[in-house]
């Protein structure tokens, strides 16, 4: 360790603004840790699947990939500094990483020695963990044995100190529980501080999570505080989504992409569909070619056969020239027929015969003209019953129906969720130029467990609306983001600083009451029981009042709170008249 730096053992911060982010939703199944879903899982098969793991694999196999499962795990957890006591002390938004494991249940991680100097990239820890639950697991299946084995612990060390730093740092655990120790002692510093460090960097770069060495990395440590307010990014896809629907959407279209099979998309009104369709068309050999979207509900049928194949001069009273449908616009590339469902009985004839023959005559002309089109569709209505009660031709769904894919709504893609919402804070905070510091924890918990009957479309006009009513400086809360009668669902049961699960509130509390913090509520103004929604300076009124009066009436204090300076708040108190 450098000799310039003097030991120094910080003091852990109240864990209560971690735990309130830890909330159970067993109505659906689901523990959530902001804004990643948890499980709980049981010691004995994780010592189970450990010995599996060791068996088939060999030890030195099955270390790196748990190593590399902790590695991931840790850099994900990183990023809640970003969220949390990002503008406090270093110190306080550092040991996130220690008492989140504990929040965990995986292992008490005490510093004896921490230094930290992020802009200089210099980095000194010495901890002990206590009551390690991956000590309990492996000694459970193999007992007392002569090496260190809390593997996925030392790679969640390394991976949330080397996101935290950005540069590499290595943990070397000393003693071990494991080895018949009394604790667990590790200590970390940068990668090229170890004496061959390449023995331990090797569990870190094998496998399809990180590949990790000293050039690795090339995020210079003061540049860590300037990623992107979220870290969403879209996928290779150019869409935002981790669960199981959006990734099973996502490999049917690239599956179909290359070929020029006709697709139709399924799904809801508001999941996406023709964002969907953009991108196959993106991912085929038609890339280059148009890409040519038609609304089929927006045109009136006496204009469809126009639009779709064109009109001749003087086809019809008033084509005072020749112009092309959306069928030759598109020769070369992909024609979209969104809400195909839509289509009278006369329009769909005259669809299928375009598609079958590969031609089209515009309206008032007797020339047949050859088109090489792609034709996607979309429809919210299942055309299959639609087929059976004889409003849609039978023929022309079976033409459609190559390649069906059904776009699952976000009810029931809840992981997507806080990614879009980060996705939509950050895009909407740019467009309109707006400072906002993130969501209250109940406003993230309101917004997971709603059922969202307008998918993305209603959470994308959502969150602008939340946007442009939140202060600047400020996070969004209830009162910025359900404003138009949503039926809100009970929240989630959360984690008190005592550990004690306390069960949600119903949908009438979280609108109209605000927690003060010691278990007391103030009234957010108006009330919710006869539909009336609080107004906005009711509900700054009740926030204003319930900061006081937690703080003692310390307006200082309770300015910090509410993350607004004093003379602000002093302001506001006196326009609202609270005392």
């Amino acid at each position: 360790m450098d000799s310039s730096f003097s030991k120094h053992v910080p003091n852990f911060p109240d864990i209560e603004d971690l735990a309130t982010r830890l909330r159970f939703s067993p109505q659906l199944g689901r523990i959530m840790l902001d804004d990643r879903r948890m499980i709980l899982l049981h010691i004995s098969s994780l010592s189970t699947l450990r010995r599996e793991l060791i068996e088939s694999m060999g030890i030195d196999a099955a270390r790196g990939l748990l190593t590399r499962i902790g590695y991931q795990a840790g850099a994900r957890d990183a990023e809640l500094t970003k969220k949390v006591r990002n503008k406090g002390n270093i110190y306080d938004s550092f040991l996130i990483g220690p008492q989140v494991l504990a929040l965990e249940g995986a292992v008490f991680s005490q510093p004896i020695d921490l230094t930290i100097d992020v802009e200089k990239g210099k980095y000194f820890g010495e901890f002990i963990w206590r009551d390690s639950s991956e000590n309990e697991a492996h000694i459970a299946a193999y007992g007392i044995g002569s090496e260190p084995v809390c593997w996925m612990q030392i790679g969640y060390a390394c991976g949330f100190t080397s996101t935290f730093m950005g540069r590499p740092i290595l943990y070397r655990e000393l003693q071990c529980r494991g080895m018949g120790h009394e604790y667990c002692r590790l200590i970390g510093k940068p990668m090229d501080e170890w004496d061959n460090p390449e023995e331990d960097a090797r569990y870190l770069s094998a496998g399809d999570f990180v590949k990790w060495s000293p050039s690795s990395v090339t995020t210079a440590p003061s540049k860590r505080v300037v990623r992107s307010r979220s870290g969403v990014m879209p996928s290779d896809f150019g869409m935002i989504g981790v669960s199981a629907g959006f990734n099973t959407a996502c490999q049917l279209v690239k599956k179909a992409a290359p070929t020029d099979a006709t697709v139709l998309f399924l799904g809801e009104s508001g999941v996406g569909k023709e964002i969907f369709a953009q991108n196959l068309h993106s991912l085929s050999n038609r890339a280059q070619g148009p890409f040519v979207a038609v609304n089929c509900a927006a045109i009136p049928e006496h204009l469809i056969e126009s639009e779709l194949f064109g009109v001749e001069k003087g086809g019809y009273t008033g084509a005072i020239g020749s112009r092309p449908g959306r069928f030759e616009r598109a020769h070369g590339g992909t024609l979209f027929l969104d809400e195909i469902g839509t289509l009278s009985l006369t329009a769909q004839g005259k669809l299928l015969r375009a598609l079958q023959q590969g031609e089209i005559e515009r309206v008032g002309d007797t020339k047949a003209r050859k088109i090489d089109v792609r034709v996607v569709a979309a429809t919210n209505v299942n055309l299959r019953e639609a087929a059976k009660r004889g409003e849609f031709r039978e023929d022309l769904f079976y033409r459609l129906n190559v390649f069906p894919v059904r776009i699952a709504p976000l009810r029931d893609r809840r992981d997507d969720v806080p990614l879009l919402i980060d996705w939509f804070l950050q895009r909407f905070c740019e467009k309109h130029k707006k400072d906002i510091t993130g969501l209250r924890e109940r406003a993230l918990d309101a917004l997971i467990n709603y059922d969202w009957p307008g998918n993305i479309r209603e959470l994308e006009n959502m969150m602008e609306r939340a946007v442009i009513l939140a202060d600047e400086g400020a996070p969004l809360d209830l009162c910025h983001l359900f404003t138009s009668g949503e039926d809100l669902k009970p929240g989630s049961f959360t984690l008190n600083t005592s550990g004690i699960v306390s069960p949600p509130d119903t949908p009438l509390d979280a609108e109209q009451t605000l927690s003060t913090g010691n278990g007391e509520h103030s009234p957010a103004g108006g009330s919710m029981a006869d539909g009336k929604i609080p107004t906005l300076p009711e509900s700054e009124a009740a926030l204003i009042k319930a900061a006081i009066a937690q703080c003692k009436g310390n307006l200082s204090k309770a300015a910090r709170l509410l993350k607004i300076s004093r003379p602000t708040l002093a302001y506001r108190a006196k326009k609202y008249g609270v005392s």
